[in-house]
């Protein structure tokens, strides 16, 4: 399994981003100012919370300024190596084709100008899973219906089957979010030191079935204009620093059904999309918090595929299935943190790097620590709802306050020591209506 600190982040940041006007007449766009911070700190800042260490900054414009901001990278626990234009710009393509010395033999592309939050451990995985299929690359997608840019992209039941942002089709539905993984061979057909963009690329590949996609769910940022950069610091104050309470949710048997699974003639998880279903008034209780200014995230412990029940692939797909779902709504969840680890031995599993003991399983904090570090969060006036003694006790472990949803059992008192949760609800709607 490919992990973040073992993958290397290439970052174009060689534009001249003459739509900024005034913004980059004296820094490039990487180092405009947002809430007192350069835009890109933002993002090396998430990438090194997901782990990422290996980070190679392809520059051009100011390209001094960016090397004495970043430096080696240590004051963000990282290491940068940087690779410069030349005196003719290249275009997005020819850059990279430039730093192929540089390139490792597989590496995850980023432009230096998008901000882009998604779980980048998915993207890894999928591309992984592509490359043993043949593919040799991968796309993270955005069904986004025109809405932030016009789409390019044509995704058909979870296939990735063209991109081609010069030639737009109508059956176009999706978009390129802006972050995909190649291996290196790709680019070493291409002609040195000749201008070409990075799309042509990308099409090349859809065309030869080469790109496997990654759906996401959460909208990107770019500074490309006054107006987008005004848009983002407006988002960043919001997030960053801005206390804002949340719920923190268990999924299953508090979100969703929790279905009989015949193989093993036990209730279980949802293992895969079409086993999905919400709970009576969940969607509502959802839009109930939203309403009262609730970040929504859900925490939810997922060893099905660990265990040899499924794919991780699948599990992945329940949440993007989930969260669209939602969205359809008007329902907005900020994110979905997965523990997909066993504490005990499988004995049947493809995935047996994910039998470990780890820190984020519940009733551990690792996954409330994981968005504590990307949020501004009120801790006083949080809560966390779970159907379990596992979720309560990591609730309380992280200092938020904690409600039961369900019929609370004396056995499950027994597990929590007999302290009580803070609060006892039969169901989530009832847990929210009374907020």
């Amino acid at each position: 399994m490919i992990r973040p600190e073992d993958i290397q982040v290439a970052v174009l940041m060689g534009g001249l981003g003459t739509r900024l006007g005034t913004y980059t007449k004296q820094c490039p766009k990487p180092l405009v100012d947002v809430c007192g911070k350069p835009f890109f700190h933002y993002q090396l800042t998430l990438m090194a919370g997901q782990g990422f260490r290996k980070f190679l900054f392809l520059l051009g414009y100011k390209a001094d300024m960016i090397e004495d901001y970043f430096g080696d990278g240590s004051a963000y626990g990282v290491s940068v190596r940087y690779c410069y234009d030349g005196k003719e710009l290249l275009g997005t393509g020819g850059a990279i084709r430039r730093a192929l010395p540089y390139l490792e033999d597989d590496f995850l592309l980023l432009y230096g100008d998008s901000f882009m939050d998604i779980d980048f451990s998915e993207s890894l995985h999928r591309y992984e899973e592509g490359k043993r299929h043949g593919a040799k690359a991968l796309m993270t997608v955005l069904y986004n219906h025109n809405q932030y840019d016009k789409s390019n992209v044509i995704m058909r039941e979870g296939r990735l089957v063209l991109y081609d942002k010069e030639h737009p089709v109508s059956e176009m539905n999706a978009i390129d979010y802006g972050a995909c993984i190649y291996e290196k061979s790709v680019f070493e057909t291409f002609e040195e030191n000749v201008k070409f963009d990075v799309s042509k690329v990308q099409n090349l590949l859809t065309q030869k079935e080469e790109m496997v996609p990654h759906v996401v769910t959460r909208r990107f940022y770019e500074i490309g204009s006054p107006e987008s950069l005004k848009e983002f610091t407006e988002y960043v104050r919001y997030r960053f620093y801005e206390p804002h309470p949340a719920v923190f949710l268990d999924r299953d048997g508090v979100v969703n059904e929790i279905v009989f699974n015949e193989d093993t003639e036990q209730l279980d998880s949802p293992l895969c999309v079409e086993e999905f279903r919400f709970l009576p008034k969940a969607v509502e209780a959802l839009h109930i918090l939203q309403e009262k200014g609730y970040y929504i995230f859900i925490v939810t412990n997922q060893p099905a595929a660990a265990k040899g029940k499924t794919t991780l692939c699948r599990l992945y797909d329940v949440n993007t299935h989930m969260i669209r779902l939602l969205q359809e709504k008007g329902i907005f969840i900020e994110e979905v943190e997965m523990c997909p680890h066993t504490d005990k031995e499988p004995i049947r599993t493809k995935y047996r790097e994910l039998a470990v003991k780890c820190s984020c399983r519940k009733p551990g904090t690792g996954l409330f620590e994981n968005i504590e570090r990307k949020y501004k969060i009120d801790k006083e006036n949080s809560y966390m709802a779970g159907d379990s003694f596992t979720d309560i006790a990591a609730g309380r472990k992280f200092g938020v306050k904690t409600v039961f949803i369900g019929n609370y059992k004396c056995d499950v008192c027994a597990k929590l020591e007999y302290n009580k949760p803070d609060f006892i609800f039969g169901d989530l709607y009832s847990f929210t209506d009374s907020l």
